[in-house]
């Protein structure tokens, strides 16, 4: 999942991009609100961790600017100030979610976490297609009785297919969901980390839940759509 972070104070920005990094999420982070509307105008982001006080734009003009546009992320606000009134004036103009600094970095991830499912209507963080368990939280993959050991990049594909379970997903939607603007991109590697999920989700004669729709992307199932 496609992570932007817009925070202008350099140590908690490379803090949070090099951490939400390694849980294996797709980050871009910029450092004031004018640089982080361009960003979220060029790409949709799931999730959108927001500043209130920063320069050239301030974040709740930023928030107010991406609602009016019909921004479809889910924006969690960070502030320095704890007020009844700050709170509900962040919610009120939109924001999702609000988390006052200093926080827990565990704390963010869940609330990061929280969001995503509220952003794809999953109700739980645990996701069942068929024998195949995905616990989000725990970033736990399980076919049957068989712990399935994915890396960052697999997992981050699986997540992305099993938010719309059924239903097709293009390999532009999977690009957008799993790379940042400094990721190096190839011409097929998504249809190549296909091929890798597939040999881990397929042994010991599994039937095949990833399925190619061809011309169009893929589609994660229990049977093959017609």
């Amino acid at each position: 999942m496609r992570v932007l972070v817009v925070e202008d104070f350099l140590p908690l920005r490379t803090s949070l991009q090099r951490g939400l990094r390694e849980a294996g999420y797709a980050v871009d982070a910029v450092a004031d609100g004018v640089e982080g509307l361009a960003f979220a105008q060029t790409s949709t982001y799931d999730v959108i961790v927001l500043d209130v006080m920063l320069p050239g734009m301030d974040g709740l003009t930023l928030l107010r600017r991406l609602r009016a546009q019909r921004c479809p992320s889910r924006v969690l606000m960070l502030t320095a100030k704890d007020t009844l009134e700050d709170r509900l004036l962040g919610l009120d103009n939109g924001a999702d979610d609000y988390l006052v600094k200093p926080f827990a970095f565990e704390e963010l991830l869940a609330r990061i976490r929280a969001l995503i499912r509220r952003r794809y209507e999953q109700s739980a963080p645990r996701v069942e297609i068929g024998d195949l368990v995905i616990d989000t939280a725990g970033r736990v993959v399980r076919r049957g009785t068989r712990d399935i050991e994915l890396t960052a990049r697999e997992y981050a594909i699986l997540e992305v297919l099993a938010a719309r379970p059924g239903r097709i997903v293009t390999r532009e939607e999977i690009e957008e969901r799993v790379y940042d603007f400094t990721s190096e991109r190839g011409s097929n590697v998504v249809d190549v980390y296909i091929g890798y999920l597939r040999r881990k989700l397929e042994q010991d004669g599994d039937s095949r839940l990833i399925h190619t729709r061809r011309g169009l992307g893929y589609v994660l199932a229990v049977a093959e759509p017609a």
